[in-house]
C-alpha cells in the first residue's frame, strides 16, 4: 500500500519565497529523488500556508528517507527556512 506524507508549514520571517522555492528543488532532486520508494513530491502554497505532498510506496520507505533527511544538509537547509512550531507531517495509506 502507497502512503501520502503531507507537510503544512509557514516560512519563517524573512525568508523569500524564491529562497525557499530554490532548496526546495535542490532538496527534491538532490535527495529525496535517491531515497527507495520515492514516487513524486510536489510544493504548493496558498497565502502564508505551504504544503508539500510526497508519494511513497510504503510506510517503511517514508520512515527510511525521514531518518536519512535527519542528518542531511540540504534537510537542515529547509528546516531553517521554516517557521518554528508551524510545521505538520502526517502520513496517509492510500486506498487503491
Amino acid at each position: 500500500m502507497a502512503v501520502v506524507e503531507t507537510t503544512t508549514f509557514r516560512l519563517a520571517p524573512g525568508v523569500s519565497r524564491d529562497d525557499f522555492l530554490a532548496l526546495d528543488r535542490h532538496l527534491q532532486t538532490e535527495f529525496l529523488y535517491h531515497q527507495p520508494g520515492f514516487a513524486r513530491r510536489t510544493t504548493a502554497q496558498r497565502g502564508t500556508e505551504w504544503v508539500v505532498v510526497t508519494l511513497w510506496a510504503s510506510e517503511a520507505d517514508a520512515a527510511k528517507a525521514e531518518d536519512a533527511a535527519a542528518g542531511d544538509p540540504l534537510q537542515t537547509g529547509f528546516d531553517a527556512l521554516l517557521e518554528p512550531g508551524s510545521v505538520d507531517r502526517r502520513r496517509y495509506d492510500t486506498l487503491d
